[in-house]
């Protein structure tokens, strides 16, 4: 039995042992507390989702990302807790869209990718997340899971599939290193004729027509390229003008550009197109203006170092209008084209000619040693105009007239030639149509003064310096003023009272003629709206008023503005007007004669075809032109013709108005005829509005009184 001191020792030795164990257990308890800290810690900071299992699927631990992942089911984490039961649960609350409809299935097919990990997949979840997913088996049995939230790269993908596959654009993607064509969209299949196969054994060289640098070459340090030019070959053998833009990015795990291929051989064919008709007539392809004038001066640098001259010869149609107006404008055109034949055909190779508006044709003739050999030119130009033409079954004979301008004597620069040349022109068909006339310098001096009227006229139109003067119409059955007609006066500064017959028609040639016109019929009316009610005014058109297409508004505006009753104001035109056989002129003037406002035909008698006329239009009234008035009294081939008008008017119920008449003789003799109206000198000449105001206060006064005319001369 042992003694009692020897047991004590024993037992404290135990108890010691004991407590010993218990600390390093305490100490080792503490060590993996701390290491499991550490772990959390680690695997927290991780941007993946971590979890770990034991081998039946329980958790063991996982990391915030994956309760972030998995938040609408991260409450059911715990350790223990099988991750079938949070799964089951996930697919009862409709966490993942994928198991709808088909949830046992669904969970079986993720239980075996659980316990049999192999290859990644992805996971949908209901917020409309992408999640990929990674499982590895632990050396115990145990699982590793990775989760990666991939929703951004599959957006980003998608995109690039939207942008790729349905671009209306043809895309290719090739390698970056061998240019091998990994991917095409749709449109690049239909546009180059190949299958999507046939591209697959292609490189992005097999396309080119030409050896050409890669598009991304020399570019590397940029994601994205500017275009540049290719010429591709489609699977037809056809060839293609592209412009290229190139993106880099990694496409199948590999680094890859890709193409967008624009189409742009339309665009260079209409951009040729252009770039000719910017140089060349539209209607015959010869050159243009612009282009001859380039020609002209290059000629002019060679004619500065020889003794050799340049003529310019501008060939000017004779009464073109009038085929297009006989025949139609196909015929006029084909007209010009065989004209543009025949000029050609008379030319040597190294002259050159051009077109430079609808009648007219400029022919520049180089190495001139001697006048006669511009004269004989000339001459050969004529004729070959002259010649006749079969055009759609009829014969056409026509007629030119040439003005010509010499280097250096007439110009020596392109411009300065090129304006001799074509007042030589205007020379040649105001006196003797059919032959060729040599610019002289009085030409210039005239044109300059024709070039000063234009710009002071722009410059008294925009000041309103121009006004009208008004020529009183007699009512011959009563000696009463009846109407005045407007005549427009410019009261010049220097040149005092400037003749209309000097600066009408320089208005017509500048267009300033509508501009004008509008201003003298808004002061006439204005003036006339402070006359008796019962006197008219007479206001002279232009043709070119009616071509501009807005006489009708500006005739309804001016009413408006001045409130004169449209019965009062009386439009004048001439037989010119009528000459063009237009619709849109006919049309017009009905519409005015419906506002109400009186239509007068001037100058009657003066054309070839006065009488045609009257069918044309209901005139309102008839002017007897001047010329047949004066010496009316002597003359009895002029008493009948004036005697004709006369009766005509009183038979079609239009007034009929004598112009020009000078002396008692002619007056009686036109009251006898029952003439009802005149004017002129014998009467007054044109006179300001002021003047006018007097005269119809006289005549106002008068009636009041019981008179029954005013003496107005």
């Amino acid at each position: 039995m042992p003694k009692p001191a020897a047991k004590d020792r024993r037992v404290a030795v135990e108890i010691g042992e004991v407590v010993r164990k218990r600390a390093a257990a305490d100490a080792a308890i503490a060590e993996a507390r701390k290491s499991h800290a550490r772990l959390r810690e680690a695997i927290d900071i991780l941007p993946q989702g971590i979890v770990f299992l034991d081998a039946e699927g329980r958790y063991i631990l996982w990391n915030k990302k994956y309760a972030e992942i998995y938040n609408r089911t991260a409450d059911l984490f715990r350790p223990g807790a099988r991750m079938a039961d949070t799964l089951r649960i996930g697919v009862a609350r409709g966490d993942y869209p994928e198991a709808l409809g088909r949830e046992e299935e669904w969970m079986a097919e993720r239980m075996a990718k659980l316990f049999q990990p192999g290859e990644s997949h992805e996971q949908l979840i209901s917020d409309g997340r992408c999640i990929q997913i990674e499982e590895r088996m632990t050396a115990d049995g145990g699982i590793i899971g990775l989760r990666i939230d991939i929703t951004e790269l599959k957006q980003r993908e998608a995109s690039f599939r939207l942008l790729f596959d349905s671009n209306p654009v043809p895309m290719i993607v090739c390698a970056l290193e061998d240019e091998r064509i990994l991917g095409v969209n749709d449109a690049a299949i239909e546009h180059y004729g190949y299958s999507a196969a046939e591209f697959s054994t292609l490189t992005i060289r097999n396309l080119q027509a030409f050896e050409a640098e890669r598009p991304w070459a020399g570019d590397q340090d940029t994601d994205e390229r500017a275009a540049r030019t290719w010429k591709h070959v489609k699977a037809d053998g056809s060839l293609i003008d592209l412009a290229v833009y190139s993106r880099q990015l990694v496409y199948g795990g590999e680094p890859a550009v890709l193409l967008a291929l624009m189409d742009i051989t339309e665009r260079k064919r209409a951009e040729m197109r252009l770039a000719f008709m910017a140089q060349h007539d539209g209607l015959t392809g010869l050159p243009n203006r612009n282009s001859l004038r380039k020609r002209l001066d290059e000629m002019l640098v060679h004619t500065r170092r020889g003794t050799e001259k340049v003529a310019v010869h501008f060939l000017g149609i004779d009464n073109f209008k009038g085929v297009n107006d006989s025949l139609g404008h196909a015929v006029g055109d084909k007209l010009l084209r065989g004209i543009a034949r025949r000029l050609r055909s008379t030319l040597r190779e190294e002259d050159v000619i051009g077109r430079l508006n609808s009648d007219e044709f400029a022919i520049l003739q180089s190495g001139v040693t001697r006048p006669e050999d511009v004269v004989l030119l000339a001459k050969r130009l004529l004729n070959a105009v002259g010649e006749p033409f079969l055009l759609d079954g009829n014969s056409v004979v026509i007629g030119a007239s040439i003005g010509i301008a010499m280097a250096p004597g007439d110009g020596d620069g392109s411009e300065k030639l090129l304006m001799s040349a074509d007042m030589a022109l205007a020379r040649a068909k105001s006196e003797t149509r059919g032959t060729f006339s040599f610019f002289e310098p009085g030409m210039d001096a005239r044109a300059q003064t024709r070039r000063k009227i234009e710009i002071e006229l722009r410059g008294a139109i925009q000041n309103e310096v121009l006004r009208p003067h008004y020529q009183p119409l007699i009512g011959l059955s009563n000696g009463r003023i009846t109407g005045c007609e407007a005549l427009v006066r410019w009261p010049h500064p220097e040149r005092g009272m400037v003749s209309p017959a000097d600066f009408i028609p320089v208005a017509e040639d500048t267009g300033l003629i509508n501009a004008l016109g509008a201003q003298v019929l808004k002061r006439a009316c204005q003036d006339a709206a402070a006359w008796p009610d019962d006197v008219r005014v007479a206001v002279n058109l232009s043709p070119l008023q009616f071509r501009a297409g807005n006489l009708l508004s500006v005739v309804m505006d001016v009413l408006k503005q001045t409130g004169l009753p449209p019965k009062r104001l009386e439009l004048e035109i001439t037989e010119t007007l009528l000459l063009e056989k237009s619709s849109q002129v006919i049309a017009t003037l009905h519409a005015l004669r419906a506002l109400g406002v009186r239509i007068s035909m001037d100058d009657f008698g003066t054309g070839y075809s006065s009488l045609s006329y009257l069918r044309s239009f209901p005139f309102d009234k008839i002017k007897i032109d001047q010329s047949f008035v004066r010496g009316l009294c002597s003359n009895r081939e002029l008493q009948a013709i004036v005697r004709s008008i006369i009766s005509l008017g009183m038979g079609l119920g239009v007034t009929i108005t004598a112009e020009g008449v000078e002396t008692e003789t002619e007056l009686s003799w036109l009251r006898a005829e029952g003439c009802h109206e005149a004017q002129g000198f014998l009467f007054s000449a044109a006179r300001p509005n002021p003047e006018i105001i007097d005269l119809l206060s006289v005549q106002s006064g008068a009636g009041k009184t019981g008179g029954s005319a005013v003496q107005v001369a």
